[in-house]
């Protein structure tokens, strides 16, 4: 929900002309603070066999169900199992990271329209 917001206000916004790069830094300030925790990656609930040799859940089909937060490091493919517990946690974390990397974006072009206008104006 909160990407599908954040999306939605950059897309319809429109940039003032006399945004300095300075208002771009307080703009991103602003959201990034309410963005904790934040984690980049997928939540996935899998289901698995177990090493049991009689284990019922297995021998009907249904398996085991566990949380895994998979990513990418330095290139490299990871998976962390998460407790159930944890899962709402880390799936709001998801999400805000998913919203961060949406920031960012627009945070880039903001500021780069923001020293463009400040480099003519010294001009």
């Amino acid at each position: 929900m909160t990407v599908v917001c954040v999306l939605y206000y950059t897309r319809t916004m429109t940039t003032r002309s006399s945004e300095s790069s300075t208002d771009v830094e307080r703009w991103f300030r602003e959201h990034v603070a309410r963005l904790w925790p934040a984690a980049l990656g997928s939540l996935s609930l899998r289901r698995s066999p177990c090493v049991r040799a009689q284990c019922q859940a297995c021998a009907t089909g249904e398996q085991h169900a566990s949380y895994v937060l998979y990513g990418r490091n330095r290139g490299r493919r990871f998976a962390v199992y998460v407790p159930d517990d944890l899962a709402a946690d880390v799936r709001q974390a998801v999400e805000n990271g998913r919203t961060l990397q949406a920031l960012l974006a627009e945070a880039g072009r903001r500021y780069t329209e923001a020293r463009k206008r400040e480099r003519r104006a010294r001009r």
